[in-house]
């Protein structure tokens, strides 16, 4: 893996160092013997190796030096001041300035390679976060999945109680307009002339002289009873006083609902059949 680094450091510290000493052997090589000027490039460029090659044995024992840094950097600025003032003074000033960064560039890519270095892994390290990592998304998958699976499962319920909670109106307002209809059949029938005539000749034979009422059966809540504690049972005769005195008790005189009602309120207690064979015969 430090290849990847080291490699491109490497090519361009070389590169660098051939230039600078190309272009010292070119430049002084008129002004000076061409030896002295080879031991000026060699100079330059045994000195950068140098401190290229310490600072890079710091760094594998996990050490710095500021001041070996400070050295290197001088050496790189000082090749490539070489280069720049080359460039200045030769023909083609642009081209020789177009490589004149090289020095400054291999120093960086030596300093990004130090960097590599100092947060490198193992192998082993970074399976273990790679397992990390791989957890974290299967985790992750199955909350989402759980979460997918949960709301899919929540409006699937939510719609068979929407559903079920309709069926059940749709029922009531069914049986809601039945009664209604049966309740207007009844009232209708209750008071219609014929119906009224055919009551009437029907009771007559039964008491003459009496115009029974017909009243329509109970629909709705209804008056709750009172526990009533057992008591003896009236005979026939205290029943009808009882239910006469009920029935009169009141301008005009109750209806048997009304009478039965205040009957079992004030305490008595007789069955239904005794209680309407009272009425009458009162009636």
């Amino acid at each position: 893996m430090n290849a990847k680094t080291v490699l491109p450091a490497v090519a361009m510290t070389a590169v660098s160092m051939v230039l600078t000493l190309a272009v010292v052997m070119m430049w002084l090589g008129t002004a000076m013997p061409w030896p002295v000027a080879l031991v000026v490039g060699l100079g330059i460029d045994g000195g950068w190796l140098a401190t290229l090659a310490y600072e890079r044995r710091l760094a594998a024992q996990g050490d710095h030096s500021k001041a070996v840094t400070a050295v290197g950097w001088s050496f790189g600025l000082l090749a490539a001041g070489v280069l720049v003032a080359h460039a200045l003074t030769a023909d083609h000033s642009g081209a020789w300035l177009a490589v004149a960064w090289l020095p400054i560039a291999a120093k960086a890519l030596w300093l990004v390679h130090g960097l590599w270095e100092r947060t490198a892994l193992t192998p082993s390290a970074l399976g273990a976060i790679r397992g990390i990592q791989q957890e974290a998304r299967d985790e992750a998958a199955v909350a989402r999945a759980r979460l997918r699976a949960e709301a899919a499962t929540e409006e699937t319920r939510l719609t068979a109680v929407t559903q079920a909670g309709a069926r059940v109106a749709r029922v009531q307002a069914r049986t809601a307009d039945t009664l209604a209809g049966a309740w207007s059949t009844l009232e209708r029938a209750r008071a219609g002339e014929d119906t009224g005539r055919a009551l009437t000749s029907v009771t007559a034979r039964v008491t003459p002289g009496v115009t029974s009422r017909w009243d329509l059966p109970v629909w709705g809540p209804t008056e709750t009873v009172p526990a009533l504690d057992a008591g003896p049972a009236l005979t026939d005769a205290e029943l009808d006083a009882l239910v006469d005195s009920i029935r009169h008790s009141q301008t005009p005189a109750l209806s048997y609902r009304e009478m039965a009602v205040r009957f079992r309120a004030a305490g008595h207690s007789a069955s239904e059949v005794r209680l309407r064979s009272a009425w009458k015969r009162v009636a």
